[in-house]
């Protein structure tokens, strides 16, 4: 199946997006081996060469290492991993927060918001 990409925004930087997504929600494990980038383009619908700027760009930043002969790993730096998740959910929140005052809320009506939504009182 398909990964749900869009056009808005450049296709290898939602690869990256993505990977990282499962690399920080456990799907990928650290030290766990990547699939092929042929694998994995074919699985996103994507050409080869896009997800080899992805991987890339995962080198890059460290996320992944490459093992000259056996293919791409996860990074085994935990510490890494759970920066990113805590980088990637601040992300989120301010993302979050911006469009509820945008609505017109202010923190503390957010914050009640929340905890009703969260014990699961959505009136």
């Amino acid at each position: 199946m398909a990964w749900n990409l869009d056009s808005d925004r450049p296709i290898f930087l939602q690869i990256v997006e993505r990977i990282q997504m499962d690399i920080i929600s456990g799907k990928y494990a650290p030290g766990d081996k990547l699939p092929s980038v042929r694998d994995l383009a074919g699985e996103a619908a994507v050409n080869p060469n896009t997800m080899q700027k992805a991987f890339t760009e995962l080198e890059r930043t460290g996320l992944v290492y490459s093992m000259r002969t056996s293919g791409r790993y996860i990074t085994e730096d935990t510490t890494m991993i759970e920066e990113l998740k805590a980088s990637l959910a601040r992300e989120k929140i301010n993302e979050f927060l911006e469009l509820m005052q945008k609505l017109g809320y202010k923190n503390e009506e957010i914050l009640s918001l929340m905890n009703q939504t969260m014990k699961g009182d959505t009136k």
